[in-house]
């Protein structure tokens, strides 16, 4: 009896920490920030980025800001100063001038924590239209991906990118059978697809 009694125990046992291991996460994961840690050294910055700013030896005027709209960030001491339109060793110098009056020597670094200006559009029979971040190169096909996918009624033949005055055709069914891959372009920042 005793036995039969340990037998069913360790079946117990084993079935109770097999369910647990095969149990999926109750939380859902936690969702990833689009970063950039490092971005070219020619990269120019751009309104909604968002910098990491840290003087040495100086952590109380060292920040994480955003690029505001007017193209500025606001630290201490040296108060509103331009960024949009710099690459970040310009703005480097920009700061070290400014701060000079305040700190010895002071070293300063800028990192483009988040790349948010950088943009592209989606529009028309896309299940997400709107303006998405374009951190990272990107193609049409990706971006259509990013947009959620095809509506059922889409011109999946007629879809267009607006890029400037020029529109560059794009054929969905063509490129996903491998033709006419010359149409899937890298988007650049302000494109527009078109989904008609």
């Amino acid at each position: 009896m005793k036995i039969v009694l340990l037998v069913i125990a360790l079946f117990a046992t084993y079935g109770i920490a097999q369910t647990e291991q095969y149990q999926p996460s109750r939380s859902a994961p936690e969702p990833t920030k689009l970063a950039v840690n490092s971005v070219p050294k020619d990269y120019v910055i751009g309104s909604e980025d968002v910098l990491a700013v840290n003087i040495w030896k100086e952590p109380e005027i060292s920040r994480t800001v955003p690029v505001r709209p007017d193209g500025k960030i606001t630290l201490p001491l040296v108060g509103d100063v331009q960024a949009s339109g710099l690459t970040p060793h310009k703005l480097e110098d920009n700061l070290r001038d400014g701060l000079k009056a305040y700190v010895a020597n002071p070293e300063v670094t800028v990192i483009v924590q988040e790349v948010k200006s950088l943009k592209f559009n989606i529009v028309g029979e896309i299940n997400h239209p709107g303006s998405f971040p374009l951190a990272q190169p990107m193609t049409v096909l990706d971006a259509i991906a990013v947009g959620g996918g095809l509506r059922d009624f889409a011109k999946s033949s007629k879809i267009y990118v607006l890029r400037g005055n020029a529109r560059l055709p794009f054929n969905y069914k063509a490129v996903i059978k491998g033709k006419k891959l010359a149409e899937n372009v890298v988007l650049q920042p302000g494109d527009t697809v078109v989904i008609p």
